[in-house]
């Protein structure tokens, strides 16, 4: 990493940095001549990013290609309500730059695939992972194992959070504590089951910590460590974890020499399952407008049903499905329907292997016919 000078703006901008006999003036000349990368600017990339920028980071890569919702204000306080509907990257840019003027901000408004991860980011010193779903944390984690660098690793789910560093130099990778994937549709994601607005922000601040630390060479990292965080009880608990010697990817006999397709490994690939499994909102709208008889289920949690519902829904949540299918009869026609699809999915799937032939998913859930059908009713 070369050395970079700095300017007496800088000089008086860090100045509580330079105090420290940790950092000084060699460490912050570390910070700006660093490079990280950041994958994904919701919850978690909303801390990091600006922890990272507000500390001196030289250079911050932002991976991300969605747009700023309005969900997406209780916790993501990279944005404001101004930003909504906005590119995500051009507001972060915009942010970050207007609280720190002498760092970098280079966007990559992309999704982040097997066929662009090695190129984007092979020129960064360490990538932090910020993303909630499974098939890109195990692109990230294969990608950096194949580059030789460290991944900053978070997960938020309620009020619960996770925090590791994987360095396959040093320590375990994320296939050496997940080999496999859960089956899809089992754990639920944040716009599934939710998220407190203030868990992504200490979560990211610790992935922040452990970036800054990694940078400056100071201090232990959470390397071999998993850090888990109860928002709860408010108490923090620790893992050991150890590498694992028949890692696919990170072991001394890997079976993984290149990136893979990862949504058909997790199992989601979009294309997977029958087309007749699904049905459209426009397609739902149209039969009910017609009269024709369709049996609607709902298969959220009770707190999500009071938010929203179609008319004449009945709630059976999916955890409670398989105790109450007596209540479902064979020779309806039954739609099943959850927030995005996820978890209709899972109960369409089950009843189709208890003998019901008449089942379909809505897809998009009930996010697609607010936003498609019914503008008037609630989002969340």
């Amino acid at each position: 990493m070369q050395e970079v000078p700095l300017s007496y703006e800088e000089i008086r901008r860090y100045g509580r940095h330079l105090i420290i006999p940790e950092v000084g003036m060699a460490g912050q000349r570390k910070l700006k001549a660093a490079r990280v990368l950041v994958v994904g600017a919701g919850g978690l990339g909303s801390p990091i990013s600006l922890y990272l920028a507000a500390a001196g980071v030289g250079h911050i890569g932002l991976v991300d290609f969605d747009r700023v919702d309005e969900s997406n204000l209780q916790r993501q306080i990279l944005y404001t309500t101004k930003d909504v509907k906005r590119p995500k990257l051009e507001a972060a840019k915009e942010r970050l730059t207007a609280m720190n003027p002498h760092i970098e901000v280079e966007t990559y408004e992309t999704r982040l695939t097997s066929e662009n991860a090695l190129e984007i980011m092979k020129d960064y010193d360490v990538i932090v992972d910020g993303t909630d779903n499974f098939p890109t944390r195990y692109l990230v984690n294969d990608a950096c194992v194949l580059l030789g660098k460290p991944n900053v690793y978070g997960s938020i789910f309620r009020f619960d959070g996770q925090v590791s560093v994987f360095d396959a130099r040093r320590g375990p990778c994320y296939r050496c504590l997940y080999p496999e994937p859960p089956p899809p549709g089992l754990v639920p994601s944040c716009a599934e089951g939710g998220v407190l607005g203030v868990l992504p922000g200490v979560v990211g601040a610790l992935q922040a910590m452990e970036t800054l630390k990694l940078i400056l060479g100071i201090g232990q990292p959470l390397i071999g460590r998993l850090l888990l965080f109860d928002g709860l009880h408010m108490s923090f608990t620790e893992l050991k974890l150890r590498k694992d010697p028949n890692c696919k990817v990170c072991g001394p006999n890997p079976t993984i020499r290149e990136l893979i397709d990862y949504e058909a490994f997790c199992g989601v690939t979009p294309s997977a399952g029958e087309p007749s499994m699904h049905i459209t909102p426009e397609e739902l709208y149209r039969k009910l407008s017609s009269g024709e008889k369709v049996f609607l289920l709902d298969v959220r949690e009770e707190v999500e049903y009071e938010i929203c519902h179609l008319d004449n829904a009945v709630l059976i949540p999916l955890s409670k499905l398989p105790e109450r299918v007596n209540e479902l009869s064979l020779t309806d026609e039954i739609v099943a329907y959850c927030h995005t699809g996820a978890r209709s999915s899972m109960a369409v799937k089950l009843l189709r292997d208890l003998g019901f032939r008449r089942v379909r998913n809505l897809a998009g859930g009930i996010d697609a016919w607010a936003e498609r059908i019914d503008p008037s009713m609630p989002r969340y």
